[in-house]
C-alpha cells in the first residue's frame, strides 16, 4: 500500500467512532459510504493499526488513508507540469489554473505528478504527493512528497506552521496600506495578513490593489473570503465577489508565490519563489517585487 493523505486528530477533538469522525477529513474521501468501503479494505490506519468502523477517536491520533497499487494498464494522463525544484526527497511544481490538485477525477496534478518527476531512489519512494492545497483556480507553488517519510514530515510541517507561505493578489477597491483580518470562518479562528505593494486607478473598479499576503491559520478559500469580508474581494474571483463587480473570463487573480521551510531531510532553509502570472504583470508592469 502507499500512504496517500493523513491527519492528525486534535488532542481536545470529542470522542467519536471513525465512521463519523473520519468524514470529510480526507481530500480523497467525500462520503460516509467512502469511508466505510476504505475502512473495510483496510486502507485506514489508526496509530499504525489498522482500523475498523467502530474504532474510537478520542483526541491525539494519527489517521493515515492508504491506497492500493495502481493498475500499470490504466491510462496516463499526459500534462506538462513546471518543476520548480526536485530533489530525491520531495518537488516544488508551479501549478496552473484549471485544475484540481488531487481527488476522484482523472485530470488532476495528483495523477500528472508521476510522468513529470524523476523517480526517487530512496529506501520509502512513494508514488509523488501533494501535502497541501490550492485551489481549482489558483496558480503558483505547490510542494509534492516523494518518499513516505518525507509526506508525513511536510505534513508534520504545515501541522505545526513550521511553513511559511506567501501570495500575491490583486484586489478591488480602495485598501488600508496593510493590516490583520481575523474574522471567523465556518465558525472557526481564522488570521490573515496583507500588505498593498501597489495600486492604481481603475474606471470600473475604483483601484485595483496588488496585494502580498500571508495565511496565519489554513481555512478553505481563507485569504478569498477574508479579502471579501474586509470590501476588497479578489479580482476575477467566481464565488466572493460584490454584485456588479466581478470580471468574468480572466480567471482568479491569486498567486502562491513563495515557500519557506526547513529541508528535513538536508535541514537546508528552502526559499522557493514563483514568477508572477503575465495577466498581473500587464496590470502591475513596473513593480519591484521584494
Amino acid at each position: 500500500m502507499q500512504l496517500k493523505e493523513i491527519h492528525h486528530v486534535p488532542e481536545n477533538a470529542t470522542p467519536l467512532r471513525l465512521q463519523e469522525y473520519g468524514v470529510g477529513v480526507f481530500e480523497s474521501i467525500k462520503t460516509k459510504s467512502a469511508l466505510k468501503k476504505a475502512i473495510k479494505k483496510n486502507l485506514i490506519l489508526v496509530n499504525g493499526a489498522i482500523a475498523t468502523t467502530a474504532t474510537m477517536i478520542i483526541g491525539g491520533e494519527e489517521i493515515a488513508y492508504h491506497q492500493l497499487p495502481e493498475n500499470k494498464t490504466k491510462t496516463r494522463l499526459v500534462l506538462k507540469l513546471d518543476v520548480v525544484y526536485e530533489d530525491e526527497y520531495l518537488a516544488i511544481i508551479n501549478k496552473p489554473a484549471g485544475i484540481l490538485v488531487s481527488g476522484n477525477g482523472f485530470k488532476t496534478i495528483a495523477n500528472a505528478l508521476p510522468q513529470n518527476l524523476k523517480k526517487s531512489f530512496a529506501i520509502d519512494a512513494a508514488i509523488p504527493q501533494p501535502v497541501h492545497r490550492l485551489d481549482y483556480a489558483t496558480t503558483g507553488l505547490l510542494l509534492v512528497g516523494k518518499t513516505n517519510s518525507m509526506i508525513i514530515n511536510l505534513n508534520q510541517l504545515f501541522e505545526f506552521k513550521n511553513i511559511t507561505k506567501e501570495y500575491y493578489a490583486v484586489t478591488i477597491g480602495k485598501m488600508e496600506t496593510n493590516g490583520i483580518i481575523n474574522s471567523e470562518i465556518d465558525g472557526k479562528p481564522s488570521m490573515s495578513s496583507f500588505e498593498v505593494v501597489a495600486s492604481i486607478v481603475s474606471e470600473r473598479f475604483l483601484f485595483l490593489n496588488l496585494v502580498k499576503l500571508s495565511p496565519h491559520t489554513g481555512r478553505r478559500h481563507q485569504l478569498r473570503k477574508h479579502l471579501l469580508s474586509i470590501g476588497n474581494p479578489i479580482l476575477g474571483d467566481a464565488t466572493y465577489f460584490l454584485e456588479g463587480l466581478q470580471l468574468k473570463r480572466k480567471g482568479l487573480y491569486l498567486h502562491a508565490r513563495s515557500l519557506r521551510f526547513q529541508h528535513p531531510v538536508t535541514n537546508e532553509e528552502m526559499c522557493i519563489e514563483s514568477d508572477l502570472p503575465k495577466k498581473f504583470t500587464k496590470l502591475f508592469p513596473t513593480n519591484d517585487m521584494q
